[in-house]
């Protein structure tokens, strides 16, 4: 897709955005972003073609090996440019569940009794339970930075009513899968830097929908999965190069002590990080103009927000107009994402529902256990809908219709 069929003025053509995605003709209008996008021809085609070119062991002495290091060496750089980290401090994984375990692990080897881990009732289980064992497997103490379940808000008091002298970690998101609520990352970096803690941030669905800057976060480590920004399924580790190069990860003796090689176990799925690389540039190919991949990136980002927000407003004013609906994401900055309830329904009859018609919005917690504890929705949750590029007036129109809900 070019730029030029992307954008249209200031405006994204959606409709030639939709055309990029052969997943949208079998017609369903499609709210589960948040739980994974679907994947545009540019990135279906990358895949197809690492696979279809000679592939061997990354090297230098055959056109396999060159073509496995190239690709590896540009999804280095394409994550890179998303996340704004350095590319030789860009770690692949199998999911950034996997690579929170083994970085947690990893630094549990120097914590001990008295140490303390600071996790938050927001998160997604996955930068809550890796970090909550790691502690428990060496004798230091957890500690949890609550949320407000009223507003949705994780505010910096939050976190600094938990932290210590002797806190080593501070696990934290970037934006709520659940709720979508986007804390003020770089303050709770200060404050977990003044206490002398790492921060790691989890960026999975954050990554999908704002510009990624680790500097100005100010993470130290921090994780995203390609495949919730139209890419292929993997995870992706980032982390301040020093940090990395400090850390001794467990790995077969034989392979390589280079970083990030020596948190990578196993050969790389190299048609994997061929998708990746192309999701990036699918994104990046959203803005028009000149400037680098990382620019162009930024100028894509803030068009999607605009247009995903006016959906957003669009979707949260027609809920509110019905009967006995309770929208549950409340924050004052958040990701396009909006949970809800339906009085006397379960969230898995309306998520039902509205697959009979047509609309996919699926129900549950989605692994944001503690949170969907905190808000009192126990295990069943809430109806999540989420935004994509792809998503038009037309999907919202379809939703609102299929709830089928009384007006107020």
């Amino acid at each position: 897709m070019s730029s030029e069929s992307a954008r249209t003025g200031d405006t994204l053509d959606v409709q030639a955005i939709r055309a990029c995605f052969p997943a949208l003709k079998a017609g369903t209008a499609r709210f589960d972003a948040p739980g994974g996008t679907q994947t545009p021809q540019q990135v279906i085609d990358a895949i197809t073609e690492s696979l279809t070119r000679p592939l061997a062991n990354r090297g230098v002495l055959t056109e396999g090996a060159r073509n496995a290091e190239a690709i590896v060496t540009g999804a280095r750089q394409a994550l890179a440019d998303l996340l704004g980290s350095e590319p030789g401090a860009v770690v692949f994984g199998r999911s950034a569940t996997q690579l929170v375990y083994d970085l947690a692990r990893t630094l549990a080897k120097e914590w001990g009794p008295g140490d303390e881990v600071v996790v938050s009732r927001l998160d997604h289980d996955s930068n809550i339970r890796p970090w909550i064992q790691a502690a428990e497997a060496v004798g230091a103490t957890v500690r949890w930075a609550d949320f407000d379940p009223g507003t949705g808000e994780f505010e910096p008091e939050h976190l600094q009513a938990v932290l210590s002298g002797r806190t080593r970690l501070v696990a934290v998101t970037a934006a709520s899968n659940l709720i979508g609520t986007c804390p003020d990352v770089p303050a709770l970096a200060e404050l977990a830097h003044g206490s002398g803690a790492l921060l790691h941030v989890d960026a999975v669905h954050y990554a999908s929908h704002a510009t990624v800057d680790m500097a100005a976060l100010g993470a130290d480590t921090l994780v995203c999965s390609p495949y919730k920004f139209l890419g292929p399924h993997l995870g992706v580790l980032a982390g301040r190069s020093e940090l990395l190069h400090s850390l001794r990860p467990d790995k077969l003796l034989p392979s390589s002590d280079n970083v990030p090689e020596r948190f990578e176990l196993g050969t790389l799925p190299y048609e994997l990080l061929a998708g990746a690389t192309a999701a990036v540039d699918f994104l990046a190919g959203l803005a028009p103009g000149p400037g680098s991949r990382r620019e162009r990136l930024a100028r894509a980002f803030t068009a999607l927000t605009a247009h995903e927000d006016r959906l957003r407003g669009r979707i949260e004013a027609g809920l509110a107009t019905l009967d006995g609906v309770t929208v549950h994401s409340r924050a004052r900055r958040r990701t396009p994402t909006t949970l809800f309830t339906v009085a006397g329904r379960t969230p898995g009859d309306v998520s039902r529902q509205l697959a009979e018609r047509g609309v996919d919005a699926p129900a549950g917690s989605f692994y944001a256990w503690e949170a969907s504890r905190r808000l009192g929705l126990g295990e069943e949750g809430g109806v999540r809908v989420g935004l994509a590029p792809y998503t038009c007036d037309d999907d919202v129109d379809r939703l609102l219709e299929a709830l089928d809900v009384p007006r107020r």
